[in-house]
């Protein structure tokens, strides 16, 4: 079963996220990966199999305030890097719990419209369409770290 942990504050996300996202191996999961802001750009680490995995792909001195963590059980597309979550597209981060039951008519309209898609999961159907609203969602941010100033 999956399991998405975030945080932003004026802590560390990133052992924040690791402790969550260990809470919840006892659900069982196939893939485990971490999102995080540095100096204003996104980055991603990704493992497959256990959260120890993914531990030993984090640098030890790497700090971040701002962070989203995803656990995977594969539903849809195989255990691979591609598939595991988050996705980033740009600016915009997804994770997603759940099944997308009409995936194949989305994928279908947004390959109609010239989209690609890098992976097999439900969540990458979304990628093209927050690539297209990336603009904006970069505005909204921008907006809000105005107001937090």
């Amino acid at each position: 079963m999956c399991g998405i942990i975030g945080y932003t504050g004026k802590k560390n996300s990133i052992p924040i996220i690791m402790d969550g996202l260990s809470s919840l191996e006892y659900r069982g999961y196939d893939s485990a990966g971490i999102t995080y802001i540095k100096n204003k750009e996104i980055h991603t680490i990704k493992s497959i199999g256990k959260i120890e995995n993914l531990k030993n792909k984090i640098d030890k001195s790497l700090e971040s305030n701002t962070g989203i963590g995803h656990t995977r059980w594969a539903t849809h597309g195989g255990v691979t890097l591609n598939n595991c979550h988050p996705h980033t597209c740009n600016s915009v981060t997804l994770v997603h719990n759940g099944i997308i039951e009409n995936y194949l008519s989305l994928k279908k309209i947004l390959l109609d419209k010239g989209y690609s898609f890098y992976g097999e999961t439900y969540t990458n159907r979304f990628q093209p369409v927050c690539q297209s609203f990336s603009f904006y969602f970069d505005k909204i941010a921008y907006r809000f770290q105005s107001v937090r100033r």
